[in-house]
């Protein structure tokens, strides 16, 4: 594992590509880049077949400097460090950085290949590449490059804090199909990653996406909402919307949505967090009936019938109690 330090004071764990699986993708793009240099030759010595020596050998010299030498770079360039052997094998060129390479960085490696690879059958470059302690060799030393994998074993995901109870359904009107999903992902890279921060950076960076979102969204940013409680809480509106399409209008993937819960008791996501403006609604409690006094009608007493049947055990065995019209039978009843 490398940890390389972005200029935003990110944390980037990268992990550098070795030996062996540098050496198959290497081998990979080296029989790729023979068989079209084969085939090309062919096809100009049948073209040339007319031309004299000097120019059949400078036709061949243009050829393996077109397909060996500028066809890995053009390769590299147009697809930022993924060429046909490294995507097999499942790695990628990237700067110090953690960047993506440009034309520079791809001509600077191709050409010290051509030395490293080529012409010592790749001696330099392995010997290069255990000396180094992340596995460079000279082309990526000189060219500021590494070369890292790419398919990694998936671990738990970071822990995306929610946002405070007070902003629950605050920006559910707010229109978010014009954010990109670039933004979403820096947005979700700063909020797994906010606690490992400087505060100072951390709160700028959390301005600089806010001020992104509110641009993106036409909705300014409310003042007095902090910038990384407000992507917090819009991110949570972000996640409830595509569990109600995924899951029906009623529900999301933690219960139905507020629209749809039914009158009572308003608790929040987090547990004992009341939702803002909802009254919690009472509970009727049934006061004891004290001795001697009549009860309200539909609550049984031993020894006292409602409705005309007893509660109590008869000769005849035991009678259930028979509740009022339009009222299920509970079987609860009531301490006298």
């Amino acid at each position: 594992m490398s940890e390389l330090v972005t200029g935003e004071a990110v944390a980037l764990e990268l992990r550098p590509a070795r030996l062996p699986s540098r050496a198959l993708a290497v081998l990979i793009d080296l029989i790729v880049a023979v068989v079209v240099y084969i085939a090309v030759t062919v096809a100009l010595v049948a073209a040339s077949a007319s031309l004299d020596d000097a120019a059949q050998v400078a036709l061949s010299i243009a050829a393996f400097l077109l397909v060996l030498v500028g066809g890995p770079i053009a390769v590299e360039t147009l697809s930022h460090g993924r060429s046909l052997g490294k995507l097999a094998v499942g790695l990628r060129v990237v700067r110090d950085d953690g960047g993506p390479i440009r034309f520079r960085h791809a001509l600077v490696r191709g050409a010290i290949g051509v030395i490293e690879i080529l012409m010592t059958f790749g001696v330099v470059a392995c010997i290069a590449s255990l000396v180094s302690a992340r596995g460079r060799r000279l082309g990526d030393v000189f060219a500021g490059t590494l070369v890292v994998r790419e398919r990694i074993p998936v671990g738990p995901s970071g822990f995306l804090p929610p946002p405070p109870p007070w902003l629950a359904g605050r920006f559910s009107g707010l229109d978010l199909s014009a954010v990109p999903d670039g933004l979403w992902l820096a947005i979700r890279q700063y909020l797994t990653r906010m606690h490992q921060l400087d505060p100072q950076v951390g709160w700028a960076m959390a301005e600089r996406l806010a001020s992104d979102l509110a641009a993106h969204t036409g909705t300014p940013a409310p003042q007095d909402v902090p910038p990384g409680a407000y992507l917090a809480a819009v991110v949570q509106e972000r996640q409830a919307r595509e569990a109600r399409r995924a899951y029906g209008s009623g529900t999301t993937a933690s219960g139905p949505s507020p629209a749809s819960r039914p009158p009572g008791p308003a608790v929040g996501p987090q547990g004992g967090y009341p939702y803002p403006g909802a009254p919690a609604a009472p509970l009727a409690v049934q006061p004891p009936v004290p001795y001697g006094v009549e009860a309200a009608p539909g609550v049984a007493r031993p020894g006292v019938p409602v409705d005309g049947v007893s509660s109590e055990k008869s000769s005849e065995g035991p009678r259930p109690a028979v509740p009022p019209e339009g009222r299920p039978a509970s079987g609860f009843v009531p301490p006298a």
